[in-house]
């Protein structure tokens, strides 16, 4: 029976490269200069920060672009709270996605169902696998999923026949 997992995982290796660039070219740059403005990743947490909210606006820009460029998309970010590190000194927290969260596994497991499409959607632990009997109806789930699932960077690998 043909198969496919539905995942949300970034591809770590492009984003640390994104990070050290978006860091090399926050070093470099003459509007930097004598402030603390920087970058830097922690596991799955990318901390941005900065002098004022405006300097943050900055270093996330850059950022964002650094990742567009290297093609990882920007939806795996969580943007968190602006918060104060002492003094004067803002630092804002971006959580990198990975996996389907469980509200959002069951979600997918209900349009599945609802779409009256012949194919089975289980939660295999932070992926949802589909499987039907025809490969039309999995690519009729896939286009669905990406067009009523648009808030999650969602890619389907391990497609079986």
């Amino acid at each position: 029976m043909p198969s496919f997992d539905t995942v949300c995982e970034p591809d770590m290796v492009q984003v640390k490269n994104a990070v050290d660039n978006a860091a090399k070219e926050i070093g470099t740059r003459f509007d930097f200069k004598g402030t603390s403005a920087a970058i830097e990743l922690t596991d799955k947490e990318i901390t941005a920060h900065g002098d004022a909210d405006f300097q943050l606006k900055q270093v996330e820009d850059i950022l964002l672009a650094k990742l567009a460029k290297r093609n990882v998309d920007v939806r795996f970010l969580d943007k968190g709270a602006v918060q104060k590190a002492g003094g004067d000194k803002v630092k804002q927290v971006f959580k990198v996605r990975s996996g389907i969260a469980a509200e959002d596994a069951k979600k997918i497991q209900k349009l599945v169902k609802d779409s009256k499409l012949k194919v089975q959607a289980s939660i295999q632990g932070d992926a949802v696998r589909i499987s039907g009997n025809k490969k039309d109806d999995l690519q009729a789930v896939m286009a669905l999923l990406r067009k009523d699932m648009a808030d999650l960077p969602l890619s389907f690998d391990n497609f079986r026949d």
